[in-house]
């Protein structure tokens, strides 16, 4: 009897899948390639093999890579299509350099069409499954991570795998204590938002995706925009400067954080970062939280966006962590971002050491910015990144200091001519970057300043977001053996891009954007900052896993290469002493309580990373959780009691405004040994008169 009710509630379900994929189909007609579409590609083809830097064929060791990237792009955690599905899109994997080449792009069509279908598939099966409660009591596992397996080679298999999805996903609302009903309406608001997302797609939208997995094949920094979306990036653009100061964009069904711009309300607070993933949003600091995984990336911008002076709060699930693992609550107060908050700021931090204080001044630089406007009508005060962290330090010096911190950190770059303009401070003279373009041609940018401003101790603070501008600044110092390099590896882009226009290329209008890297930047060393970025003179801890986030994790980034080194000039005193600064650097970091906590912040926040797979046992993910929570609770007591602080209870008492910033305590102590090497040696460690001609 038992079985004959299962078998009729399976033909049940399966019946009800079936009615509901056919009506889906019914619904939306299948997408078609524009005539449009065909010019575009063509051009864009010529384009690429012309003139981008790296000069790629686009022949059939091309089209399968492209063929990969898309398939990763619609489906990266083999959710939908089936094994089946990919064995024939496969014969298609040598045409694509053809296709593109002549417009013939009806597979890129067919392949999504099938993408569209097989999302109905299981959004049908999903909310089937929420007709009743899942055992939370069975030991089963579910493995979120898929980017690395094959796809599913039956319906049963990736009906398995989404019958632990579900199960999951409603499991990690339980914990909130959230009731059955509304756990499965929640559920399935949030499936139906994702099918309505596939479904609303145009022709437009598919041709965008693909022409950006031909783009991304090449590099990561070249893209497609079509003529909607790049207006609506303008737009969205100036709207993130009237909300909380980030760029954000859909990763599978989650809106991830991709750029925190300076001097929002996000950069300001500090907590929010690059990678993170909002899974719900709050008006005030009372209302309800929305789950937002699975909306449109406009839907949750529109949540998120709101009256100046508002607050928002934002459930916030880390980079790289799993589904399930407690997330994060920030409220952030929306504004718009003020011009003063991007500008470079100073401060003066006083640092003991043995009897004597030291004054350290610190300058912390957002963005390589400048007013372009105004400096091209010929107004002698515009604003720049030089111009102020000139007149900084000469208000510094006034003060009195006894050594500098240039602040790098999630400085993710700007113009070019601020990056040579500002190393000009720090040199006397010669050259800062090269530049090699896609013809071959080097171009040697030189410090544009016969003298410097500042020859005293001087470090500079980097970590993995500093990118561009910021590493061709930071390899300048360090080449010159000006300064040292305290932080993490840098971003490594050290790519140039050019932004055309596609309607200067063909007849008519509308045909969308193309933007194309075109040159690379070198040390005056000649090793390029591509990849590697700038590796640190006295490394530091970070919690941005550097696995994550960087060029170097991009598999279609322009390798790292070398040219010829230009002429320069170096003060020889610096080398002998870095071994010495670090020995000094790692014997006061074991003995700092912040520096320790951070250290076992970051492997704790490494073993989750490390994760591809959760428990669906209500009992062992309450256990995890709590397990979680009880360490996060001693490792802070544990700091506090070795700073003199009483310990707390929970959490939720600590003091926000309690903690200092560890990275930045360190540098200025690094700076502190240059100084004082430097005068217990008897000679200048920071702007000697002796050089060395490269």
């Amino acid at each position: 009897m038992i079985e004959s009710i299962r078998l009729w509630i399976v033909t049940f379900l399966w019946l009800g899948l079936l009615n509901v994929t056919h009506a889906a189909d019914e619904l939306v007609e299948p997408l078609t390639i524009a005539d449009k579409h065909s010019e575009i590609s063509q051009r864009v083809a010529r384009i690429i093999e012309d003139l981008h830097y790296a000069k790629p064929r686009i022949d059939n060791s091309l089209s399968s890579a492209i063929l990969d990237r898309y398939l990763d792009t619609l489906d990266g955690n083999r959710l939908y299509f089936l094994q089946s599905d990919y064995t024939s899109f496969g014969r298609y994997r040598y045409e694509l350099d053809e296709r593109v080449r002549n417009g013939d792009l009806e597979p890129v069509f067919e392949i999504f069409n099938t993408f569209r279908t097989r999302t109905a598939e299981r959004v049908a099966y999903a909310n089937m499954l929420l007709a009743e409660e899942p055992d939370f009591t069975v030991n089963e596992s579910f493995q979120f991570d898929r980017s690395e397996l094959g796809w599913a080679r039956s319906e049963e298999e990736l009906q398995e795998v989404w019958r632990k999805r579900v199960k999951n996903d409603a499991l990690s609302l339980t914990l909130t204590e959230k009731p059955w009903e509304e756990t499965s309406e929640l559920l399935k608001q949030r499936y139906e938002r994702l099918l309505r997302r596939v479904t609303q797609v145009t022709s437009d939208d598919v041709f965008e995706t693909f022409m950006n997995s031909l783009a991304h094949t090449v590099d990561p920094h070249s893209s497609y925009l079509s003529p909607r979306n790049s207006e609506e990036y303008r737009i969205q653009m100036s709207l993130s400067y009237d909300g909380i100061g980030a760029s954000l964009q859909l990763e599978d069904d989650y809106v991830t954080v991709t750029n925190i711009i300076p001097g929002g309300p996000a950069y300001i607070d500090g907590q929010l970062k690059p990678a993170d993933r909002i899974t719900a949003v709050g008006q005030g600091e009372n209302g309800d939280l929305v789950d937002v995984i699975g909306w449109r990336l406009d839907e949750v911008v529109q949540l998120i966006r709101g009256p100046g002076g508002t607050v928002v709060h934002l459930q916030v699930l880390d980079a790289g962590a799993a589904p399930g693992t407690p997330e994060r609550a920030l409220y952030l107060v929306r504004d718009q971002v003020k011009l003063e908050e991007q500008a470079a700021k100073s401060s003066i931090i006083e640092v003991p050491k043995g009897d004597a204080n030291y004054r350290i001044g610190v300058i912390n630089v957002p963005s390589f910015y400048q007013d372009y406007a105004a400096r091209s009508r010929g107004d002698e005060n515009y604003t720049s990144t030089t111009r102020d962290v000139a007149r900084l330090i000469q208000e510094l010096s006034e003060e009195g200091i006894d050594g500098l911190v240039v602040d790098l950190r999630q400085n993710g770059g700007g113009h070019l001519s601020e990056a040579t303009e500002l190393s000009g401070l720090f040199i006397d003279q010669g050259p800062v970057v090269q530049l090699r373009e896609t013809r071959g041609n080097i171009q040697v940018l030189d410090d544009p300043n016969p003298d410097s401003v500042y020859d005293g101790p001087l470090a500079v603070l980097v970590d993995r977001y500093s990118a561009s501008a910021s590493e061709i600044f930071a390899a300048a110092i360090q080449d010159y053996k000006r300064g040292v390099i305290v932080g993490q590896q840098t971003f490594g882009k050290g790519s140039v891009q050019n932004l055309f226009d596609l309607d200067r290329f063909m007849r008519g209008s509308g045909y969308g954007q193309l933007t194309l890297t075109i040159g690379k930047y070198y040390r005056i060393t000649g090793e390029s900052t591509q990849h590697r970025g700038v590796m640190p003179d006295i490394s530091l801890p970070s919690m941005v896993d550097a696995s994550i986030v960087g060029e170097s994790t991009r598999d279609s980034a322009l390798p790292w290469d070398r040219i010829q080194q230009t002429s320069f000039m170096t003060d020889l005193d610096l080398d002998p002493y870095l071994q010495l600064l670090q020995t000094r650097h790692t014997e006061r970091a074991t003995e700092d309580p912040d520096y320790n906590h951070l250290v076992n912040n970051i492997e704790a926040a490494g073993f989750f990373r490390n994760q591809d797979e959760v428990s669906l046992n209500i009992d062992v993910r309450t256990a995890e959780r709590e397990d979680i929570q009880a360490q996060q609770l001693a490792r802070e007591n544990e700091r506090r009691v070795a700073l003199g602080l009483n310990p707390i209870g929970s959490m939720e008492e600590l003091d926000a405004s309690e903690p200092t910033d560890v990275l930045l305590k360190q540098a200025t102590q690094v700076v502190v040994d240059i100084a004082t090497l430097s005068s217990s040696s008897g000679a200048s460690i920071i702007g000697s008169e002796t050089a060395l001609i490269h």
